[in-house]
Order: structure tokens, then C-alpha cells, then sequence
């Protein structure tokens, strides 16, 4: 949605926007997270800030076949590390390869990392620094919350402040979006702020390193949404680079 969009800050504003609806529609039903899990949401918030502005760069220098491939690819292998210091997570061997050939196989979609240039490649491992970061802290917040969902709900309430840092800056553009580009942006708010939530509330039942990895098998629906409706080439880099995830989910499965 926001590759396409010809306003993308406007757009992330909105999907930001539909996340904040859904931590409303949440917040009434679900019990509050401890005191300490303010302390993570503020940090989360604050990262997602870096990482919505990163992506955005991201997606002005290089193709959604290039960014995204790199940017969640990186994220698992970043992800387990940082649960390994923070958390004393100890993948098992099996797992550990399972975790890496996924990445692999996610970056693989992108093929020639240099094809964008430096600036996009630069870009995109931040964006992917920032996916790393934001999901190692809420997976940590929402264990030591007590509260899974009140977790998730107050720390997409805490969008709003990027909500309006966006719609403070775009101003009347807002208002110049035709209503179906308005609809769907709500509406990819929404279903990113559903997948999320799952995301999080996994990562109190599993090892970070692995929800993140299994998290990231999704960029291969994206890759067909590269090819299929934006016409992105090769196709058959595309297939190698799935076989690959597809075994690293399988040993992650069965280690």
C-alpha cells in the first residue's frame, strides 16, 4: 500500500491510525499490563517512529522486491542475539540453523542487494535494525506486562503520537485523499496492528528468535505481491529464495 500510494507519509499516518483503532476497540476488554510495562511501550513507541521514517526513505530509493526482502530478513538473525543478551535464550543447533537459513532465504528474494544503490541498501538494513529492535522490546514488554493483550492494546493506543507527528506534518493532504485510499489505509492499519498483536502474544509462548523468524516467512507473500501486481522480475530467484524459507520453517518446526 504505501509503495504504491503517491502520498506515503499520508498513508503510513493512516495505517498508524488503524492501529490505534484497533488498541481502542481492545483496551475496554482486556486487563492493564504491569506498571514496568510502560517503560517498554514508551520505548517501542519511540522506535517505531525511527522505523516508519526509515521505511518511508526506504521505499522512495528502491523497489518493494529490494526493501522488504532485506529489511525482514535481517530482523530474525538480529532478534535472536539480542534475546540471547537480554533474555538468556538459547536457540538449540537445529534451530539456530533453522532461524539462519530463513533469513537467508528472505534476503535471497532481493537478489543483487546493490542493485538499488548503497543509499537503498543503507536504508533498508536500517529499516530492518528498527523491525529488530521494536520486536525484541514488545515480546520482552509483553512477558514481564502479566497482561498479553493489555500490552498490545496500550501500545497501540500509543500510536497516536505517531498519528498526529504525521498528520501534523502532512496537514491538508489528509484531506485531499480520495476516500478509497482513506478505507484502505485504515484498513491495512487494522490488519497489521491483527498480525502484530499475534506476533506479540507468540513471543510469550516462544523463543523470540523463532516467532520472529516464523513472523518473517510472510515476506513471501509480498514477493508474489511484487511480481504479480507490481510486476517485478525474475520470478524464478523468487521460487529458490521461498524453497529456502520454506525448509528453514521446517527445521524450526520440528528442532
Amino acid at each position: 500500500m504505501v509503495k504504491l500510494s503517491a502520498d506515503r507519509v499520508a498513508l503510513l499516518g493512516l495505517i498508524s491510525l488503524g492501529n490505534v483503532v484497533m488498541g481502542l476497540l481492545l483496551v475496554g476488554f482486556v486487563p492493564w499490563p504491569a506498571p514496568v510495562s510502560w517503560l517498554f511501550i514508551g520505548a517501542s513507541t519511540v522506535i517505531h517512529f525511527a522505523y516508519y521514517a526509515l521505511l518511508n526513505r526506504s521505499y522512495r530509493l528502491g523497489d518493494l522486491s529490494l526493501i522488504y526482502p532485506i529489511a525482514r530478513g535481517i530482523a530474525p538473525v538480529l532478534v535472536a542475539l539480542g534475546a540471547a543478551l537480554a533474555a538468556h535464550e538459547r536457540l538449540s543447533i537445529p534451530a539456530t540453523v533453522g532461524v539462519g537459513v530463513v533469513s537467508l532465504g528472505v534476503m535471497a528474494l532481493a537478489g543483487n542487494p546493490l542493485r538499488g544503490g548503497r543509499p537503498a541498501l543503507v536504508s533498508a538494513l536500517g529499516t530492518g535494525a528498527t523491525i529488530g529492535a521494536y520486536s525484541l522490546v514488545d515480546g520482552l514488554g509483553a512477558r514481564a506486562s502479566g497482561a498479553p493483550l493489555g500490552y498490545i492494546a496500550w501500545l497501540f493506543l500509543f500510536e497516536i503520537f505517531v498519528v498526529l507527528f504525521v498528520f501534523g506534518r502532512t496537514g491538508r493532504r489528509i484531506h485531499r485523499l480520495p476516500r478509497p485510499v482513506l478505507l484502505v489505509g485504515l484498513g491495512g492499519g487494522l490488519i497489521s496492528a491483527s498480525a502484530y498483536g499475534l506476533v506479540i502474544f507468540a513471543a510469550t509462548l516462544a523463543p523470540l528468535g523463532l516467532v520472529s523468524s516464523l513472523r518473517e516467512s510472510s515476506v513471501l507473500f509480498a514477493a508474489l505481491i511484487g511480481v504479480v501486481f507490481l510486476h517485478e522480475r525474475p520470478w524464478r530467484r523468487r521460487l529458490g529464495a521461498a524453497v529456502l524459507v520454506l525448509g528453514g520453517v521446517v527445521v524450526i518446526a520440528v528442532s
